[in-house]
């Protein structure tokens, strides 16, 4: 029981959400994360932009699906149009802006350190940025050298 009440202690105030079933409504959520996007980890802001996430990404699953051929480039594009980003705030994830350049314009493969800056820094599903594409001028393939 004592388990229990710390847990309750610790669990931050509700949050507060709503479906999203306009267009309008996907708008107004994507205008939400966008102001929550820097929230300090494990506050209720915090948990307002996971769940916010978790519903727009549902919504954009429903209404703009993008398969499973989507490749992790052009996940990262969709990513930066729905949040407003540009190739300069890749830089953090990704590294300096040639490196940056490289990548989006499929020269080189996404590493395993900057598949994981993407996943926890824009929230990608690691398993969107690891399917292979190929790259511009060169065949891909298991165990292909960059």
């Amino acid at each position: 029981m004592q388990n229990t009440t710390a847990l309750t202690q610790q669990r931050s105030k509700p949050v507060t959400v709503w479906p999203l079933r306009t267009e309008a409504d996907y708008e107004a959520a994507l205008a939400e994360i966008g102001r929550l996007f820097n929230a300090r980890p494990n506050t209720s802001e915090d948990e307002r932009l996971e769940v916010l996430i978790t519903l727009v990404e549902a919504y954009e699953d429903q209404h703009y699906p993008m398969g499973e051929t989507s490749d992790p480039v052009s996940m990262i594009e969709h990513v930066m149009e729905t949040q407003g980003l540009t190739r300069k705030d890749l830089e953090p994830y990704i590294g300096p802006r040639q490196r940056v350049w490289e990548i989006m314009e499929k020269r080189r493969h996404l590493t395993l350190p900057m598949i994981r800056r993407l996943e926890t820094g824009l929230r990608i599903p690691a398993e969107v940025l690891i399917r292979e594409y190929a790259l511009v001028g060169r065949e891909t393939g298991v165990g292909s050298k960059e």
